[in-house]
């Protein structure tokens, strides 16, 4: 493998040359990304109104008598929306391009990890209400009444293990039990919710009142079930492998780019009609007898073009690890490209990029592209060591170029005090830095820790929510 350029032993910073011209600040650009987040939005909360109609609809006064009739009627209810809310569960994981390009994959993160929560509490407090009703109205104990239930209603057994799979799934999902997993059992882990999905359905139509009523419901709720199914089919399998059968990407080359990194660059047929963009990521899965079974996120880490593209890995598990290990010649299936971390998410002339670990990688491809000229673009990027600095050859080299300014930031993390003034990442020390920081775009990709603190920060230095800009691979 050969070995790319050494990181200097000084690191020096770039200041931004000055601007042929001031930038016009107060114009504002249109940034699709946040109209659509809310459009998502609206649209999920309508969506529960049909939901809500249906349990109405199917709902007899004389059901709602006495505590336990009322406490049947909201586990009912509980468990629709739990039952809708799987469903936009599995849409946002979709990769429908829709929204993938307009919402963009942080935001499709957040809105999926906010809803699992949702769903989880939604169908335990189903589980549990129906329970207690059922056990008041039968003048019994719950746990006889569960006991009958499970074992004696037709798919009541299938639908406690959806439930287990779903609780499975949330409990891994969750901050600090992610943090110490690898990404492969997390992610495969999170696929039950497929199968939670199935057995929720069959238990929906053997027991449920809502549907047992109306065959237009049960045709309506089928109908959406299959389009969804549809969807993640077409944009999760027959996408990705018509792609990567019409493209046919190798691997050119690897090559070291510091301690644990190495760059891999892919040839292919008919790039330019992938329609990728700077700061946009694909899932690749590299078909090697250690990789061909697994598909993992990386971000394209150069502007990509007609000729070639480029991903640079940090070897942080067994499979990023195996990667410096790939033979030129190589065949990769692809997915994507994928998110709206890009220049089109824009509002404002001026943008500042912060970067950490891996998050040069999209980081170094917008620097490489974004438009302006100057102290227009301001890269901050964050090491503990100087040899933690991958890429830099090339960022000062465009920061040269374009004039673009350039500033290290090497140093141990102020564990415990991320307010602290001397720590880079203050709001005094980023305003201090970058003094019309409030008035500017700001791209941030790195370390969850990284991008929580950068985050909270900017928020300080008068940064709107909008402007920050964020990337999620998980999904």
């Amino acid at each position: 493998m050969p070995s790319g350029p050494a990181i200097p032993s000084a690191v020096p910073s770039v200041p931004p040359r000055a601007a042929p011209a001031a930038a016009p600040s107060a114009t504002v650009l249109p940034r699709p990304g946040r109209v659509w987040s809310q459009v998502l939005a609206v649209a999920i909360a309508v969506g529960t109104v049909p939901v809500l109609e249906i349990w109405w609809s199917n709902t007899s006064p004389g059901s709602l008598v006495g505590v336990g009739g009322y406490l049947t009627a909201a586990g009912r209810v509980t468990g629709l929306l739990a039952a809708y809310l799987l469903l936009v569960l599995v849409a946002l994981m979709a990769r429908i391009p829709w929204l993938e390009h307009r919402v963009g994959s942080d935001v499709l993160s957040r809105f999926h990890r906010a809803l699992g929560e949702y769903t989880v509490v939604l169908a335990s407090a189903h589980a549990i209400l129906i329970i207690l009703g059922y056990a008041l109205q039968d003048h019994t104990n719950p746990i006889s009444e569960t006991v009958d239930v499970v074992l004696d209603y037709p798919d009541v057994l299938m639908a406690t293990v959806a439930l287990a799979l779903l609780i499975m799934v949330g409990v891994v999902s969750a901050r600090a039990v992610r943090r110490k997993m690898a990404y492969e059992t997390w992610h495969y882990i999170h696929l039950y919710v497929y199968l939670a999905m199935a057995l929720a359905f069959s238990h929906e139509f053997a027991v449920g009142t809502d549907f047992a009523e109306s065959r237009r419901v049960r045709i309506a709720w089928s109908t959406v079930h299959i389009l969804v199914a549809a969807a993640l089919i077409f944009f999760r399998v027959v996408v990705p492998v018509h792609r990567s059968l019409r493209h046919k990407l190798r691997v050119v080359r690897v090559v070291g780019e510091g301690p644990g990194v190495v760059s891999i660059y892919l040839a292919g047929r008919d790039l330019s009609r992938l329609g990728a963009e700077p700061g946009q990521f694909f899932r690749w899965r590299f078909l090697t007898r250690e990789q061909w079974w697994q598909a993992h996120p990386y971000s394209l880490s150069a502007a990509p073009d007609r000729r070639g593209l480029r991903i640079t890995v940090k070897a942080l598990g067994d499979s990023s690890h195996s990667l410096a290990r790939v033979k030129p010649g190589t065949r990769v299936w692809i997915e994507g490209p994928y998110g709206a971390f890009t220049a089109r998410r824009a509002e404002r002339p001026r943008s500042l990029l912060i970067a950490g670990g891996a998050g040069i990688t999209p980081i170094r491809a917008l620097y490489e592209t974004l438009p302006g000229t100057g102290s227009d673009v301001i890269l901050l990027y964050r090491a503990g060591r100087t040899q933690d600095l991958v890429l830099y050859r090339e960022l000062e080299g465009i920061a040269r170029r374009r004039g673009f300014g350039l500033y290290p930031l090497i140093g141990a993390r102020q564990a415990g005090h991320p307010q602290a003034d001397d720590d880079p990442l203050s709001h005094g020390a980023l305003t201090r830095l970058v003094p019309d920081l409030a008035s500017r775009d700001v791209y941030i990709c790195g370390p969850p820790g990284l991008t929580r603190q950068a985050t909270a920060q900017l928020r300080k230095a008068g940064v709107p929510r909008a402007r920050i800009h964020t990337e999620a691979f998980d999904l």
